[in-house]
């Protein structure tokens, strides 16, 4: 299945595409695409047909595909490609930080420059949707307590990320800087997360073009990985880094984000987000 969540910011209700792509209405079923769907309903939902709900009209805006994220996981370094382009040594342990989950935006909502910013890069990564809590769990049985995958930008401001002291999460959390979906793809659609091609364009131009086979660690291993240090929820999500491509590793100078920018990327058999880059607006006195 691919679900998802369509409406104004706030006011979303849950849906699923059909086999023609149209947008069905889910309200009926559930109330959203969230920790209680994912941990009690997929199974119910798997066995519906899409083409018996009622059809959205009209292209309603798409919100994240994901409410009530309880934890925003993030692992740096983790594409071979990716790690050489920013000179760092490959890491013998996944890299693991949080992004704020009020970073959280919709696939094709713009991309806020934040004040101050003359760093901001882009970073395409695929997403990976806890569907059950998993506490100690083996390598071997990680994929069954995932419920799907979608795909995540996860925009960084590098001068916050890397000049200003400290950890990476302020460069990493400002809002817009996590948009997510278009869908929530079921792992019943995703045979191999090790084999999916992802892509990132600014522009027009294609920086990012690469493939998850060259994650150093794969998903099965991160899930099992951070359930030894914490437990995973329903809802929890785990973005598992980007391939070579963000602006920090362009030669001879690095390229960073500026207003009026349009960024594109998406995963293969997960969908494409495009957003359009302004700067953040002061708030009135």
């Amino acid at each position: 299945m691919k679900l998802l969540r369509y409406g104004e910011p706030g006011k979303e209700k849950p849906g699923v595409v059909d086999r023609e792509g149209r947008v069905r209405d889910l309200s009926a079923l559930i109330e959203d695409i969230g920790p209680k769907a994912l941990a009690e309903d997929l199974e119910r939902l798997a066995a519906m047909d899409p083409q018996t709900l009622p059809a959205v009209p009209g292209t309603p805006r798409i919100g994240p595909c994901l409410s009530g994220v309880g934890k925003f996981i993030c692992i740096g370094l983790n594409y071979r490609d990716h790690a050489e382009e920013t000179g760092a040594a490959l890491p013998t342990e996944p890299v693991v930080f949080l992004k704020a989950t009020s970073a959280i935006s919709g696939p094709n909502d713009d991309l806020v420059i934040p004040r101050g910013s003359r760093k901001t890069d882009w970073e395409v990564e695929l997403g990976v949707v806890i569907g059950k809590r998993a506490k100690y769990v083996s390598l071997e049985k990680a994929l069954d307590y995932v419920a799907g995958y979608c795909v995540v930008h996860d925009v960084s401001e590098r001068e916050f990320q890397l000049e200003r002291g400290g950890l990476w999460d302020k460069g990493k959390g400002c809002d817009t800087f996590g948009p997510i979906g278009p869908w929530l793809v079921t792992k019943d659609e995703v045979p191999d997360p090790q084999d999916l091609r992802l892509w990132l364009e600014v522009d027009g131009h294609r920086y990012q073009d690469g493939t998850t086979r060259n994650m150093i660690f794969g998903v099965a291993y991160l899930v099992s990985y951070l359930s030894h240090f914490f437990t995973l929820h329903p809802g929890d999500l785990i973005s598992t880094g980007t391939p070579a491509g963000v602006g920090l590793g362009q030669k001879p100078l690095p390229v960073y984000l500026r207003p009026g920018q349009t960024v594109r990327l998406g995963i293969e058999g997960l969908g494409v987000q495009q957003q359009r880059t302004v700067a953040e607006e002061p708030e009135a006195p």
